[in-house]
């Protein structure tokens, strides 16, 4: 069980989303340009360290949070946003939420984010926050 908070015991296996050890992201590094924007970017690991202390500290809604953020790590920031606008009431069909959620499953390996996408539809759908058939 990793040991909050993380960067003052767990700093040693941190890592940025690039992969990159925390203890090098640094300003010296952002000064000189060796820093690249997935470097600021929070690595799944430390998500799910951040969920299991959540979960363990009975925080579970707060571990489900972040458990879906590390899911969405492999997922690239362009499709976030698509995401995101897809999400919004009134901008999307059923059909596309179901696709939606089939991506984030398969090809990102996501399935809680994936459910989390399949309730939204099931609520839009009994709201009526379905973005109109006919609409275009």
């Amino acid at each position: 069980m990793p040991k909050y908070p993380l960067y003052d015991n767990e700093a040693a296996s941190l890592q940025a989303g690039s992969g990159r050890a925390l203890r090098d992201v640094t300003l010296a590094a952002v000064l000189d340009g060796s820093m690249t924007l997935d470097d600021l970017q929070v690595h799944r690991d430390a998500l799910v360290a951040q969920a299991e202390i959540a979960r363990a500290a009975g925080y579970a809604q707060l571990a489900e949070n972040l458990e879906r953020a590390a899911e969405l790590t492999a997922v690239p920031r362009g499709e976030i946003i698509e995401m995101y606008n897809l999400l919004r009431p009134g901008r999307s069909r059923r059909a596309e939420l179901d696709v939606l959620a089939e991506r984030l499953e398969v090809q990102y390996q996501a399935p809680r984010c994936a459910a989390l996408v399949r309730e939204a539809a099931d609520v839009y759908t009994v709201r009526g926050l379905l973005r109109h058939p006919d609409a275009l």
